[in-house]
């Protein structure tokens, strides 16, 4: 296939991967059809030599002499590295051979070099940011200066915008190292051992002498063929033969997409392949946004997020109320996962202790058994954590869309350490899964040509989104003078809502008003707004749409007590007799007259809940018993918009509601 994608005007292209599986092949020298276990095997098989060589080499150049002269970017004679891995260390002169007997082609060797090559261009950053931390030390190391936070700044690599918790989590590990040997390390690579070698065959190191990919003649089908190994110890090249494997692909993968060659990956008895595939997509623009869509973080109701416009005066509205994605079930499940898996890590480390390496310890056993449970408790974790990225970030893109939004403004919360509110909150929020979830944003924004850029962080919260005067927050709006965080109240009477309703208020119009300071990262290419200027500060502000007419009615405390009605309910009246004629009458007994409701599965309450919690009896939110599937526990509003939006041309998917 050409790899070359025609674009038009306005596009540009876009590599992503999509998940997919090897089913079946065909040994195409004998003709036999493999099954899903043989193909497991002969791939195995394959990964086994691949790794076993790349773990060699990695042990081999696992010093900081070797990792800065591949980092540098030139050979010895002064010449430049070639991009792919594998060709810059042949350059280097950096080779791997097979183990003794083992008869492997030179694609096999490339694939190894390539593995290890890209690990060990990828420590470099660890390394500088490792060195930067030691060579300003801090006197106390659990709470550094100011000065000693701009000293270790300037000494890390882009300290000026490096999150904070990252310079925190090395200072960490550095000084668990210092409490077990009673030193300071001397760099990266004593404090941390060579990585593991993923178990993967990376074909894209490949060339047609070992692999090639063609799209089927049926549509949404490909042909995968690559050389495997009959045994595993090949003696020589008879024993490798070629294997035809048919590919159904994911429905996300568009019908004009260019193939790539994927990554095979044994797991389970099954081989998973991460098909790569190149498309064009709408270009994204760093600035020049009038529609934009906010979003900002919260604890249980995971996000929050609205649409504001930004007018031809530099004044700029909202436009609708807004919308929730609360996954309170879904984070609830996610920690009881988490306390199972350290009550099951403290048990399994309390057994390793006793047995003491010892395997005919009559405790080895049950160690063992503790740790396959382990491992299954965090693969639950991880798809559960998946799972919520994607519906979340498939909900923020879709309320996009239906807005006309251009952009996503997403609060940058790297540098977030959560302290001073219990043990078990900090670990809570410390905890969620907002790095998945941007990233999945982008992933799916770059489909419709929508940027999603991050935007400072600061008093998103705490100043008025209409006239950026200090909020009170409140616990609610019944409750007025009881110190809260989850209603704020703006003194000068100019707002009060929900804490996260007005911070996505106040992290749109940062970004429109910002939106010319938006930087791109020349590495990972994520759009970024990484200071506040103050005059531009000064006009992010929300105007409100309608003039207020009389007094502010917003509910300020409990309702007033009504006097019951005098008049009887409808039911206890008698039924009226049958008329003769076909007409219809009132229904008899307690049958509803209203339409019939929806069943539970289907009628999701999805208003806000503002009020208190109740003190006379134990408070039972209902909110996660309500939907189906997946969103049993996952619940997304969508936004009551002032406008009537016209049709969608960009996507057919429409509001998530």
């Amino acid at each position: 296939m050409g790899w070359k994608v025609p674009v038009t005007e306005g596009e540009t292209t876009r590599t992503a991967c999509a998940l997919g599986l090897l089913r079946t092949g065909v040994d195409e020298k004998t003709g036999e059809l493999l099954t899903v276990s043989v193909l497991a095997e002969r791939v195995g098989w394959t990964v086994d030599l691949v790794s076993g060589m790349s773990a060699a080499l990695l042990a081999a150049r696992w010093n900081a002499a070797d990792v800065g002269v591949l980092a540098s970017g030139v050979d010895g004679g002064g010449k430049r590295l070639p991009s792919n891995a594998w060709m810059a260390l042949r350059r280097l002169g950096w080779a791997v051979v097979p183990p003794e007997g083992v008869r492997v082609n030179d694609r096999i060797v490339r694939m190894a070099q390539e593995q290890a090559g890209r690990l060990l261009r990828a420590v470099r950053w660890r390394a500088d940011l490792t060195a930067g931390v030691l060579a300003t030390w801090p006197a106390a190391p659990g709470k550094r200066t100011s000065e000693e936070w701009d000293a270790v700044r300037v000494a890390v690599p882009g300290g000026q915008h490096q999150p904070s918790s990252v310079i925190n989590s090395r200072t960490r590990q550095i000084a668990a190292f210092v409490k077990e040997h009673d030193r300071m390390p001397v760099d990266l690579f004593e404090v941390e051992s060579k990585p593991r070698a993923a178990r993967v065959l990376l074909l894209s190191a490949c060339d047609g002498q070992q692999a090639t990919i063609e799209r089927a003649d049926a549509p949404g089908r490909a042909l995968l063929r690559l050389q495997l190994p009959t045994r595993p110890d090949p003696q020589s090249y008879r024993d490798w033969t070629w294997v035809s494997c048919p590919i159904k692909l994911p429905p996300v993968i568009p019908a004009g997409a260019v193939l790539h060659l994927p990554t095979l990956r044994p797991h389970q008895g099954r081989v998973r392949a991460d098909l790569a595939y190149t498309h064009p997509v709408p270009k994204t623009a760093r600035s020049g946004h009038v529609v934009a869509l906010g979003v900002d973080w919260g604890l249980n109701t995971l996000l929050s997020a609205g649409a504001a416009r930004l007018h031809g005066d530099g004044g700029i509205t909202e436009l609708g109320a807004g919308g929730m994605f609360r996954a309170a079930g879904v984070l609830a499940k996610q920690h009881r996962l988490r306390r199972l898996s350290e009550r099951l890590q403290a048990k399994a480390d309390h057994y390793q202790r006793l047995t003491a390496g010892d395997e005919q310890h009559v405790l080895a056993a049950k160690h063992t058994v503790l740790s396959e449970e382990i491992s299954r408790v965090c693969a639950r974790r991880s798809n559960l954590n998946g799972a919520l990225a994607w519906a979340a970030a498939r909900w923020a893109v879709d309320q996009a869309i239906a807005a006309g939004a251009s952009v996503i403004y997403v609060e940058d919360l790297r540098s977030m350490e959560a302290r001073g509110m219990g043990r078990t909150l900090n670990t809570r929020m410390s905890q969620q899964v907002r790095g998945k979830i941007v990233d999945r944003m982008r992933h799916l924004g770059a489909e419709t040509g929508i940027a999603v850029v991050t935007v400072p962080a600061r008093n998103t919260s705490r100043h008025c989104p209409r006239c950026l005067t200090p909020l009170r927050h409140r616990k609610a709006p019944d409750r007025p003078t009881l110190p809260g965080w989850k209603w704020a109240v703006c003194p000068s009477y100019s707002w009060q809502g929900d804490r996260d309703q007005g911070a996505w208020r106040r992290i749109a119009s940062r970004g429109l008003t910002h939106q010319s300071k938006t930087v791109c990262d020349r590495i990972t290419g994520d759009l970024a707004i990484r200071t506040v200027v103050d005059t531009l500060e000064a006009g992010a502000v929300i105007t409100p749409t309608t003039p207020k007419n009389g007094r502010d009615r917003s509910k300020t405390g409990s309702t007033r007590r009504k006097a019951t009605r005098p008049t009887p309910r409808r039911r206890r009246t008698p039924s009226p007799a049958g008329p003769q004629s076909p007409a219809g009458k009132r229904p008899e007994g307690h049958a509803h007259p209203d339409r019939p409701r929806l069943p539970r599965a289907a009628h999701r309450h999805q208003d806000v809940t503002t009020i208190s919690t109740p003190t006379t009896s134990r408070h039972r939110p209902q909110g996660a018993a309500l939907g189906a599937g997946f969103h049993l526990h996952a619940h997304a509003t969508p936004p009551r918009w002032v406008r009537v939006l016209g049709p969608d041309t960009r996507s057919g998917s429409g509001l998530l509601s």
